[in-house]
Order: structure tokens, then C-alpha cells, then sequence
């Protein structure tokens, strides 16, 4: 593989001219096909390599894409609180989902963060598990990359749990 090609590592410039590409569509298209790109890969992922490496790899995923959306949408030199506006600014023009902080020690940075309208899971049928392990990922990235430190994120609540919000536990690495 060679690297900084598409077929190597990830770079933004891989996502492509949008407006010259997508002149008609724009740039936004239904959650139904992204759920149906998402979920169909994951599906092979777990059928192939099982259900926890599978969470691995998208989990692994969603953190490259949350350092690289800290990257190019938001300012790591902003302060804590200018920070997270600019974070749930970002989700909400994305439509990636409307982003809370039910708790947050600004010491430590532990945290615990609310997401409503999801892009991954609002409106699933209950299964009883959480499903939203891109998330975590892509909350750890985005935090990794404004921080310069390791985090842990896991989804605690889901849609899929039966709650309306997805709610997820943050702790720096070693905490």
C-alpha cells in the first residue's frame, strides 16, 4: 500500500471535491444510507472476525475520523468550554447528532456526555445492547487530538438500549 493514496492511510483529502463531485446532491445525504453502509459492514466484520474484534476495527475507525474531524472543523488551541460549544456547533451542522455534557470534571476530564438524534441509532428497534462503538471511537479521537491524551469512551445508553439519548462515560486513559 502506498501511503497518503486511497488505498493507504486515510488522509481528508481522500473525502474528494464535494461541491464539484456532488453538484446536484449536495453534500448531505439520507441516514438510511449511511446506517445501510455502516451496519452492512459491520455485519461482514463481525461475521468474519467476531463480535469484539469487529468493535475493535470500527471503534479504531471512528477514532481516526473523530482526530481527523477535530482536525479540520474545530480549534484544539480554544479553551475547554469554547471548545465543547464548538464541538456541538460542528455534530449539529453535520447532522451527526445533538451533543450534551451532563457532567464534566475539568480537572481530570472525566465526563459524561449525552447524544440525541444519533446518526448511528435513533429510531432502532430495542435489542437490549448498545450499538454506537464508532462513537466511542469517534469521541476518543476528537478529545485525543484537542488534548494530546488517551481516552476511553463507552457508550453506557443507546436507542437500542430503550433510552432516547445516547450516553457515554469519558475518561482519560490511566484514570
Amino acid at each position: 500500500m502506498e501511503h497518503g493514496t486511497i488505498t493507504g492511510r486515510f488522509s481528508w483529502d481522500h473525502l474528494g471535491d464535494l461541491d464539484l463531485g456532488r453538484p446536484n446532491l449536495g453534500l448531505h445525504a439520507p441516514v438510511l444510507a449511511y446506517r445501510l453502509m455502516q451496519f452492512t459492514i459491520r455485519d461482514v466484520l463481525v461475521a468474519d472476525l467476531g463480535r469484539e474484534r469487529a468493535d475493535d476495527v470500527v471503534r479504531r475507525a471512528g477514532h481516526l475520523a473523530g482526530m481527523q474531524f477535530c482536525r479540520r472543523l474545530l480549534s484544539t488551541k480554544a479553551a475547554l468550554n469554547e471548545f465543547i460549544a464548538q464541538l456541538q456547533a460542528a455534530l449539529r451542522e453535520q447532522r451527526i447528532g445533538i451533543l450534551r455534557v451532563e457532567a464534566l470534571n475539568p480537572e481530570t476530564l472525566e465526563m459524561t456526555l449525552t447524544v440525541a438524534e444519533d446518526l448511528d441509532c435513533s429510531g432502532l428497534p430495542i435489542t437490549g445492547e448498545t450499538v454506537c462503538v464508532y462513537d466511542e471511537g469517534f469521541i476518543a479521537g476528537i478529545l485525543e487530538e484537542y488534548t494530546g491524551a488517551a481516552f476511553h469512551v463507552r457508550e453506557i445508553d443507546c436507542w437500542a438500549t430503550g433510552d432516547r439519548v445516547c450516553r457515554f462515560e469519558v475518561k482519560p486513559l490511566g484514570s
